[in-house]
């Protein structure tokens, strides 16, 4: 069954104001006959015509209704009266004060406009304002000023807004409504539509541009702040790896840099020689000027060793077993760091202590290596070794101070015990190997405070490195405070001294200590008449266990410990006699070396 014609209706388009009665008329209208709307079943109104005729636009007002209203308070339209038109459809028109538009139901629970009795053509009149509130500040009263209808407003749904091409938003009803009949006669061409008013376009569901909450608006700069902080982040980002990007570049280039097929690589310019005088570096600076290289030549023998410049006179100072092979008729070289090359002869030489002092002539500008103090070396202390092992003149080794007062001998080729060393020495795990004899070791301050003399090597006792054999970390040198007194005596005196006791040793004897002999040398007595011995109470046969509190352990380790005194120094002997323990004193005598 055709639906009456549906009528565009705007009662969305104002927002409704509170209804006002007369004096002493109820909140609530009344039902009055001859009302031109009527409550539907529903609790809705409906839009009755108005009284008069049509206006020229065709568009009917709606009146307030007079009976009363339902629950929902809804409207809805009525057929005006009249005979349908030729299409079936209904108009709404005009009505009079005959009485209301029978609505039948339809089976789905809607109702329809039954066609009017009649048709009244009456120009619409003026219809009364209801009366309201002018208070310009009631929240019930619309924002312009113009009072909207006082029907409640019935329950809508609110139309989805869209984007018009215009740029603009715009309204439609919501999908699930029933679609308008497809023979609804088209508008005529000449319909004059009604004026534009300031609200025609305004959507009570679209965002409200004009709504403030009270928060104070950005300003300009406030604006565009986050934008130029976020283009400064950027550019500075950009900054950074295009920076990054071109430095890797550069460095492959500049080490790939090929031109004319020759690649070139990139190297550290030239720098300053200096180098910190506690290092390695620095000692070995301060020292080469001064350490120089012996080669000897004698009848049957040569060999190479080492030597440092002790006095601007032309001394240098070298271990006796280097300037041995030379003799009396031999021939010593000696070549300087410079490369000058000069001869040198011996001054004196000394082989209980394994000591020579040789001198140059006619060399100006010599450069002597300072002294030390080797009571002052303790043990891991820093040394360094300089030498010419194999003939390698120049060489420069380091290590530390591995042990203090090691007694050693060296040397005792000869058989009869003449060439014997005597060493309270120094041990060092500085490389020394066969060249590095006579020269110095020295502290952190270039100092020397030992004379390099003898390794041990594997498979081999201790010994000079006059031999070929290897390093392996134990390196012994002759305390510079020893050397500093023997190589006074040499130069002054060509030969040396050597503080005695005045008794004759049992070399043989296998226990613990140095036991005093039966007999002396050419079968003289054991201990020597006036000498230091006697006069200490000393006898033969008593055993000597300790040296001014040290041990002693055998007869080379006694003879060690003396020698490492000078003539007139008092020593303390701990002797064992008859199964008792006791100590003497007694002051040192003098010999000459040979």
């Amino acid at each position: 069954m055709d639906q009456g014609k549906l009528t565009k209706s705007k009662w969305w388009s104002r927002p409704q104001g509170r209804k006002s009665f007369g004096p002493g008329e109820p909140d609530a209208p009344q039902d009055t006959p001859g009302s031109d709307a009527a409550a539907s079943s529903d609790g809705d109104f409906e839009l009755a015509a108005p009284q008069g005729s049509a206006e020229p636009d065709g568009v009917f007002e709606r009146t307030a209704p007079q009976g009363p209203s339902e629950p929902e308070g809804d409207s809805e339209l009525r057929a005006p009266e009249g005979p349908a038109e030729p299409d079936g459809d209904f108009e709404l028109r005009a009505g009079g004060s005959s009485g209301t538009v029978p609505v039948a139901p339809t089976p789905d629970g809607d109702f329809e406009l039954a066609p009017p009795e009649a048709v009244a053509a009456e120009p619409v009149t003026d219809r009364p304002e209801p009366t309201q509130d002018t208070d310009s500040s009631s929240t019930d009263t619309p924002p312009y000023g113009v009072p909207g209808p006082w029907a409640p407003a019935p329950p809508v749904q609110h139309p989805a807004a869209t984007v018009s091409p215009q740029g603009g938003t715009s309204t439609r009803p919501p999908d699930d409504l029933p679609a308008p009949p497809d023979d609804l006669p088209a508008p005529a061409d000449d319909t004059a539509l009604p004026p534009s008013t300031p609200w025609q376009n305004y959507d009570p569901w679209a965002p409200a541009p004009f709504q403030q909450t009270g928060a104070a608006a950005p300003t300009q700069d406030q604006g565009s702040r986050p934008t130029r902080q976020a283009l400064l982040t950027g550019a500075v980002l950009l900054a950074l790896v295009a920076g990054g990007v071109g430095g890797a570049v550069g460095v492959y280039l500049e080490r790939n840099r090929v031109e004319g097929g020759v690649v070139e690589l990139p190297q550290a310019g030239r720098e300053s020689g200096e180098r910190a005088p506690g290092t390695v570096a620095g000692i070995a600076a301060r020292a080469l000027p001064s350490v120089v290289t012996l080669h000897v030549r004698g009848t049957g023998e040569s060999g190479t060793g080492t030597g440092f410049v002790l006095d601007g006179l032309g001394h240098i100072l070298t271990n006796n077993h280097v300037v041995e092979p030379a003799g009396s008729d031999g021939e010593i070289s000696v070549t300087f760091q410079s490369g000058d090359t000069a001869k040198a002869t011996v001054v004196g030489r000394d082989s209980g202590y394994d000591l020579a002092v040789v001198r140059v002539n006619g060399i100006r500008g010599l450069r002597p290596l300072p002294l030390g103090n080797s009571d002052n070396v303790q043990v891991g202390d820093p040394v360094v070794a300089i030498g010419a092992p194999f003939d390698l003149e120049g060489t420069v080794t380091s290590g530390i101070i591995s042990a203090k007062e090691r007694p050693i001998t060296a040397g005792g080729e000869r058989g009869d015990g003449s060439d014997v060393s005597y060493v309270d020495a120094l041990q060092t795990d500085a490389p020394i190997n066969p060249g590095n004899s006579g020269g110095p070791l020295l502290d952190s301050r270039a100092r020397v405070v030992g004379i390099n003399s003898a390794i041990r090597s594997a498979g081999q006792g201790i010994g000079s490195e006059s031999g070929q054999a290897g390093s392996i970390g134990l390196g012994f040198a002759i305390p510079v405070n020893q050397a500093k007194r023997v190589a006074e005596e040499l130069i002054n005196t060509g030969r040396a001294t050597h503080p005695v006791i005045g008794i004759t040793l049992d070399m043989g004897y296998t226990g613990d200590g140095a036991r005093v002999g039966t007999t002396g040398r050419g079968g003289g007595p054991a201990v020597s008449k006036g000498g230091p011995g006697e006069k200490a109470g000393l006898k033969a046969g008593d055993v000597i266990t300790g040296v001014d509190g040290r041990p002693v352990h055998s007869g080379d380790e006694l003879i060690v410990r003396t020698r490492a005194h000078r003539p007139g120094d008092l020593l303390r002997l701990t002797l064992e006699r008859a199964g008792r323990d006791f100590t003497v004193t007694l002051t040192l005598g003098s010999s000459e070396g040979g």
